[in-house]
């Protein structure tokens, strides 16, 4: 009969625990699903040392648990600290160690898991949107008094829309309404709402945009804290008041936007006046105006009436006479003053006039001087620019003559 059993007369090769261990430490380390690996689960237990954070990862079930430790040089980087009870996402690479014999994870990061997640997402988003100035103060522009034409975004079966046309068409009948209809939720919803308000945008009628969609829970509103969404208002041509219906937590739709409500109702209210109520203001300008014009004539009347009896007070005879003779002293220095002045120019023109005949040439030629000039027009000033048989023009006082050269200086 033949034995199945290993003979124990020929013992295979044996392994040291060192070499044993060794051998798993190059099959863990040397793989690279385990070179950079992301792992979920929950802190059963952390603890801080000097060399850094040890803490112990399980799962829900509490059937599985893995050994973690975040060194000092990476503490300050982790988004958040591993603390017990918390489900936490981690990254980081499988190590063994020989001296234990059981592997740990060297962790790099920390992130939290599924609601603080979003969170975190959420608020790194936002700090960087507000590092670039999307949700300053200075950036909001103002709705206008009374829009014509208004644009609505939101989805054509949320209730959201039935609120808006109802508030809109109470407040002010006869406004026109551009509806562009997007999903509001899932995640289609971001890609979605962009289209519908570059659809306003392109349309060109509307003068403020209502983007709405009539509340939900938290993970129903991603879509409004979506980077291309909080763009897309932001770059919109047009004043945009969100109107996402929640009152809890801020969206990034509502800081971006220039004006925000919680409900699509309040949006449609803020976004035009209530007709009836201009009616009544315009009804009350229109008594205040009348009752400042009356109290106005009333004033004027009194004024009136005291400077009636001031002049039946006065002498106005003697008053007139007084005027008159002020108007015919003013009128003599007057003419005196403009008497003096026309004298002084007469005799500055005068003298001007005598210096102006004293360098005019002509009379300097009347005086029995010529000017000698070539044919081409230039005046002679010096023989050595002259030659023999030269052509000259000499003006005189009365008429000029043509001469000839016949000798120069030697």
């Amino acid at each position: 009969m033949t034995s199945h059993f290993p003979s124990l007369l020929t013992p295979p090769t044996v392994l040291s625990v060192s070499g044993l261990t060794s051998y798993m430490q190059s099959l863990l380390e040397q793989d690279e699903q385990l070179a950079q690996v992301w792992i979920t689960g929950e802190v059963s237990s952390a603890n801080r040392h000097r060399s850094g954070l040890f803490f112990t990862l399980q799962d829900p079930d509490e059937e599985a648990t893995m050994q973690c430790v975040a060194w000092n040089a990476y503490l300050d980087k982790l988004a958040i600290a591993p603390e017990p009870g918390e489900q936490i996402i981690v990254l980081g690479r499988i190590r063994l160690y020989p001296q234990r014999g059981q592997y740990q994870l060297v962790v790099w990061q920390v992130l939290p898991a599924g609601e603080g997640l979003r969170s975190l997402r959420y608020q790194q988003l936002r700090n960087r949107l507000e590092a670039e100035g999307l949700f300053d103060p200075e950036r909001k522009r103002p709705l206008p008094v009374h829009p014509q034409v208004i644009g609505v975004v939101t989805s054509p079966q949320a209730a959201a829309w039935g609120d808006i046309q109802r508030t809109l068409k109470s407040r002010y009948p006869g406004l026109r309404v551009l509806f562009s209809p997007s999903l509001v939720q899932g995640e289609q919803a971001p890609e979605s709402i962009v289209h519908a308000i570059e659809q306003i945008e392109l349309d060109g009628r509307a003068e403020v945009l209502i983007l709405a969609r009539g509340g939900g829970a938290s993970e129903d509103l991603v879509c409004f804290n979506d980077e291309r969404v909080v763009r897309a208002i932001s770059e919109c041509k047009i004043p945009v008041i969100s109107g996402i219906g929640h009152q809890r937590d801020e969206t990034l739709a509502d800081l971006v936007a220039d004006c925000f409500a919680h409900t699509p109702t309040a949006a449609a209210s803020q976004t035009v006046p209530r007709l009836s109520d201009l009616h009544l203001l315009h009804q009350d300008r229109q008594i205040r105006l009348q009752d400042a014009l009356e109290l106005h004539a009333a004033e004027a009347q009194k004024a009136l009436n005291r400077q009636r009896l001031r002049l039946q007070r006065l002498q106005l005879d003697k008053v007139l006479q007084r005027e008159a003779a002020t108007l015919a002293t003013q009128r003599h220095q007057l003419l005196q003053a403009v008497t003096y002045r026309l004298r002084s120019q007469q005799q500055h023109q005068q003298l001007l006039k005598q210096k102006l005949e004293t360098l005019d040439p002509r009379g300097v030629l009347k005086r029995g001087y010529a000017i000698a000039q070539t044919l081409e027009g230039r005046i002679v000033r010096s023989p050595n620019s002259l030659r023999k048989g030269q052509t000259l023009i000499l003006q005189l006082g009365d008429g000029s003559i043509q001469v000839k050269v016949t000798d120069l200086p030697e």
